[in-house]
C-alpha cells in the first residue's frame, strides 16, 4: 500500500536534511506543491525560518511562454518560493529515492478574483467570492486547463494530483474569518455556492430556469438559516428549502460544467505528459459538494482519471462510494491528517490505513510532512511500519 506525503518546496529548499528525513518516514512518494494558494505555514525544523507566508496564489516554478499576452495567467511566487523552487525541491527528493508527483491547486485563487473580479463566483445576493473562480466562464476554463497541464507536468514528476478541479463555494478559510455565526449546514453551503455571474445565468436559462426567479428563490430558501432554524443535512434538505424542480435544474447546469472541465483538464495533462504519467483528482463522491475536494460522480471520474485522493479526516466513510464504482485498476488514495495540532491523528495511522484498505483504498496520503511536529513524524514512522507495502 504505497504511501505519499504532501510537502511544500520551502520545506525542502535550504534544509539539507529535509529530503532524507522525509524518506526515513517510510513513504515512497512525495506529492510536492507546484501551484498553490495563499497560505501561512509553519516549518518546524527548517534551519533558516519557522514561518513562511505565501502572500498569494502562485506557481512555484517559472511559467512558460504560453501565457504571453494573456489576461488570465498564473502569478510567479515571491520570496517564499523564488526561481524554480519546485524543481530544486524535486531534485533533492528524487536524490533521496522518492518518487515525485506534482500537487496542483486550480479553482482557488484570491488574487485572480481581486485583480479580475468578473471571473469570480457571484452568489444570489450579488456578493462576489474572489477566492472562487467561476469554472463556467470560457476564459477561466481555458486558464485552468492550461494551468493544469503546465503545473502538473514538471520535469522529473511521474504523476500529478489535481486539487480544486471543480466548483468552489462559500467555505474558505480567510484572515480573521468571521463567517461561523450561522450554521449553514450542507444545504446552506450549496445554496450559498450557486453562482449568478452572467455565464451561469445563461446556463440556468438554457436548463429551463429563469435566473432572476431562481436567485429570488435561493434568497427565500436561505431565510430560515439566517433565523437560526435547524435544517436537515444532504440533498433532500436542499430540495426542501429550494424546491425539487429548482434544485434539480441547478444540478443540470453545475454538474455538466464540472464534468466537462475535469475531462478537459485531465486530457490536457495527458497530452503534455510522458507515457505512464499518473493523474489523480482530489475528490468527494457527492457531486454537489464544493471545495478543494471537488464533487464528482465516482464512476465518471474513475473513467476519466487514473484515480482519486479521498479526504478521510473524519474517517474513511467516503471511500466505499468510489470502491463500489468497480473500476478495475483505479487508484483510491485515502488522505489522512497527521498533524496533531490541525486535528490529525498520527498515532492511529496504522489502524486507520488498515481500515481504509478494507473499504477499498489502494494507497494512502499523509497531510503533511512539512507542517508536522517531530513527535507527529515519529508516530508516522511507527504507523507506517504496520502498513503492508508502505516501505
Amino acid at each position: 500500500m504505497k504511501a505519499s506525503t504532501f510537502v511544500y518546496p520551502w520545506d525542502v529548499n535550504g534544509d539539507p536534511a529535509a529530503a532524507e528525513r522525509i524518506a526515513e518516514l517510510g513513504v515512497r512518494q512525495v506529492t510536492l506543491a507546484s501551484a498553490y494558494h495563499s497560505t501561512r505555514a509553519l516549518t518546524p525544523r527548517h534551519p533558516r525560518h519557522r514561518v513562511v507566508t505565501a502572500e498569494h496564489a502562485a506557481v512555484l516554478y517559472p511559467p512558460d511562454e504560453r501565457w504571453r499576452g494573456r489576461t488570465l495567467k498564473p502569478y510567479p511566487a515571491g520570496e517564499w518560493a523564488p526561481g524554480d523552487a519546485f524543481g530544486e525541491a524535486a531534485g533533492a527528493l528524487d536524490a533521496a529515492g522518492l518518487e515525485v508527483h506534482t500537487w496542483v491547486v486550480l479553482a482557488h485563487n484570491s488574487r485572480l478574483g481581486a485583480e479580475h473580479p468578473s471571473t469570480s463566483v457571484v452568489n444570489a445576493y450579488g456578493d462576489r467570492y474572489p477566492w472562487a473562480p467561476c469554472i463556467a466562464q470560457p476564459g477561466t476554463r481555458e486558464y485552468l486547463v492550461d494551468l493544469a497541464a503546465e503545473a502538473a507536468v514538471r520535469p522529473g514528476a511521474r504523476g500529478t494530483e489535481l486539487e480544486s478541479l471543480g466548483w468552489y463555494g462559500f467555505q474558505h478559510l480567510n484572515a480573521h474569518d468571521k463567517t461561523g455565526g450561522v450554521a449553514l449546514g450542507d444545504a446552506g453551503q450549496y445554496l450559498m455556492a450557486l453562482c449568478f455571474c452572467p455565464t451561469c445565468r445563461d446556463g440556468y436559462a438554457d436548463a429551463g430556469l429563469d435566473p432572476d426567479a431562481l436567485a429570488a428563490a435561493v434568497r427565500d430558501a436561505l431565510e430560515p438559516l439566517w433565523r437560526g432554524e435547524p435544517v436537515d443535512e444532504g440533498w433532500p434538505a436542499v430540495e426542501k428549502l429550494l424546491g425539487a424542480e429548482w434544485a434539480a435544474g441547478t444540478r443540470v447546469w453545475r454538474d455538466a460544467v464540472a464534468r466537462s472541465l475535469q475531462e478537459a483538464a485531465v486530457a490536457a495533462v495527458r497530452a503534455a505528459a510522458p507515457e505512464g504519467f499518473q493523474v489523480l483528482l482530489h475528490a468527494d463522491p457527492v457531486t454537489y459538494h464544493c471545495g478543494a475536494n471537488a464533487g464528482v460522480d465516482p464512476a465518471h471520474i474513475l473513467g476519466v482519471a487514473d484515480g482519486v485522493v479521498v479526504p478521510c479526516a473524519g474517517g474513511p466513510g467516503l471511500l466505499p462510494a468510489f470502491a463500489e464504482a468497480g473500476v478495475e485498476g483505479a487508484v483510491l488514495a485515502a488522505n489522512f491528517g497527521v498533524v496533531s495540532g490541525m486535528g490529525g491523528s498520527p498515532g492511529t495511522l496504522g489502524a486507520d490505513a488498515r481500515r481504509a484498505a478494507e473499504l477499498g483504498a489502494t494507497e494512502i496520503r499523509l497531510y503533511h510532512a512539512g507542517l508536522a511536529s517531530d513527535q507527529d513524524l515519529t508516530a508516522v514512522r511507527e504507523g507506517l511500519t504496520a502498513v503492508p507495502g508502505a516501505w
